[in-house]
Order: C-alpha cells, then structure tokens, then sequence
C-alpha cells in the first residue's frame, strides 16, 4: 500500500466547505489495498468484475476515435471513482502525487500526460480519454459518468498508466484524474489483476502467499479443493499446502487464522458450520501431516458474511467459496 510522503492518513470523512457539509465514502465499497487514495478524496462510485477483458492503451490518438498502440488483457478489474471537493488542490497536484507513489511502488511507468486545456491526441487529452472509456465501457451507472461531462469552469486531465509484475501476477492500474469544475476533481482508478486462468484453479506458490501477505495481510489459498458440500480435501490440494508449508517454515515467527468462506446459498447456519469445518480441515492438513506448530493456526469460518464478490454470478459464488491465510 501506497504510503503519501509528507501526509498524514485520513479516514472515510471529510470536511468540505463547511462545518456542516460532509462527504463521505458511498455505502458498500471497498478500498483496493494496492492503491492508496489522494487525502481528502472520498468514493463516489465503485464497480468490481471477477473477470473481464480490459484494454490498456499506451499510446496516443492516432486517428477517429483509434488508438495505434494497446495491451490488451483480462482478470479481475476493479474501476472506483473518487472526488476532491474544494479549490485548495489541483488536478495536477493530484496527478503528481498518484504519479510520484507509483514510480516509488516500483511500477513501470508505460503511459503518462496532462493536458492543461484536454486539446490534442496525446495520453491524457480528451480525445484520448473518450477513446480508452469507450474501449472500457462503465457499464454501471453513477457519478463516474462526471469524466466525459464537462462544465463551464472544467480545467485539465491527466492519465498515468502503469504495470507490475507480481509474485501474484501482472497488474495494471490505469489513473484518470480530470479538473470537472474549481472545486470538484474526479479520479477514476482502474486496476486489472490479471489472472492466468478464469477458473481460478492454479495452485499457488511459497512466493505469490508472501506477496499477497505483505501486500494485504492475508491470502486466497487457491489450489485448495474440497469434496462437493464437504469439507474433505481432495489429492488436487497437495501442491497447494506444499507451498503453504514452505512459506510457514520460511517465516515460523508468523502466526495465521486459517479462515473458510463460502457462497450465500444454502442456509445461514449451515454455511457458517461447512466453513468452519473446511478451515479445521485445512489446519489439521498443515499440523499433522505437515508438522506445522498448531499455536500457529487458529482455524475459524465466517460463512457468507465477507464475499469476495456478488453471489448473483457463477464465477462470483465460486470466487466466494474459499480458504484465507490471514496474518494475525
């Protein structure tokens, strides 16, 4: 997570013209931890897809809403739109600081401009950006829609796109800052965690767990398979819990909760046990076929209370059911 250099962290409310007047993160959204957002920002709109295709462009406008130069990829997107209220800041301030903490995260920087009056075909005019939202649609409604919405006292934009390689895998983040009025600014972040395969059923390694653990706090421990409706392992999570042990016995001073989830169908109670069952299950596999400490692992199931994803979609209940490695 991205730490502000001469900054003090803030929390979800803000201050804005008034005493009164307060502006706040918008319900049910969730802050992407590889970002951390400008001070003073709140969410006004957030969408999150478990998988999608996304097209990350590189270059500048090179004809009729064309663009000659693009990535294009799929994964997870996370799209969340953030607003400044208020006229000490500008966009380019704004712009600078998200700039500044990429390059010191590491990421390389594969596109970046600003345009002062969003005249031209470079990254970051407003050609450009018309271009790049109509290849990436918003497809739910709210007050992202403010980018392509200009108003008598608009100013610039600017885009930074960036992309890093991951023990976890390759991402990409995509920043659009634009000045909609003197006292609005609009940030929209896009970040594509790109997956090797949809289904999700890659193991994961002794590299990719400790990433995700010092990025995060805690891990999705994919490659761990349980019988239908059980919470019996099946021979497929082997390579899974090697790699839990190597990174265990790598780091013995750490101590986890082995944490189950699962989907919204079925009853409450009977997800709340399954998942407490299949978090057991994982944590006697590492004690006693392992040799993992058991003051290590404290197993624990939290049912359909922390969904990763909507319930609504196949591919969201399946992300759902899974088994956490969270730091304590």
């Amino acid at each position: 997570m991205f730490n502000w250099i001469g900054t003090l962290a803030v929390g979800l409310t803000l201050v804005i013209v008034s005493d009164i007047a307060v502006a706040q993160d918008i319900d049910g959204v969730v802050e992407h931890p590889m970002i951390e957002r400008y001070p003073g920002q709140v969410i006004a709109w957030q969408h999150v897809e478990n998988y999608q295709p996304y097209k990350v462009a590189t270059g500048p406008v090179t004809g009729y809403r064309a663009i000659g130069d693009w990535i294009e990829t799929e994964g997870r997107v996370t799209r969340t739109f953030y607003k400044y209220l208020g006229e000490d800041k500008s966009y380019s301030e704004i712009y600078k600081n998200y700039l500044d903490a990429l390059q010191s995260e590491n990421f390389d920087i594969i596109g970046e401009g600003m345009s002062a009056d969003r005249k031209g075909v470079a990254i970051g005019s407003g050609q450009w950006l018309e271009v790049t939202l109509r290849a990436n649609p918003i497809a739910k409604p709210g007050e992202v829609s403010t980018l392509l919405s200009g108003t008598s006292s608009s100013g610039g934009a600017g885009v930074i796109v960036a992309k890093k390689e991951r023990a976890a895998g390759t991402a990409y983040v995509v920043v659009y800052v634009e000045q909609h009025s003197k006292n609005y600014i609009g940030t929209l972040i896009d970040i594509v965690e790109v997956e090797a395969a949809k289904t999700g059923l890659v193991a994961i390694d002794a590299e990719a767990i400790g990433s995700d653990i010092d990025e995060y706090g805690r891990v999705v421990l994919d490659g761990i398979v349980f019988e239908f409706d059980k919470a019996t392992l099946m021979s497929e999570s082997t390579p899974a819990l090697e790699a839990i042990v190597t990174y265990l016995k790598a780091n013995p001073d750490k101590l986890f909760y082995i944490v189950g989830h699962t989907d919204s169908k079925g009853t409450y109670s009977y997800n709340i046990k399954l998942s407490a069952d299949r978090a057991l299950a994982v944590a006697d596999a590492l004690i006693n076929r392992y040799g993992i400490a058991s003051k290590r692992l404290e197993p624990h199931g939290v049912g359909p209370l922390a969904p990763a994803f909507s319930n609504k979609s196949d591919s969201g209940r399946d992300s759902n059911r899974r088994v956490e490695m969270v730091e304590k």
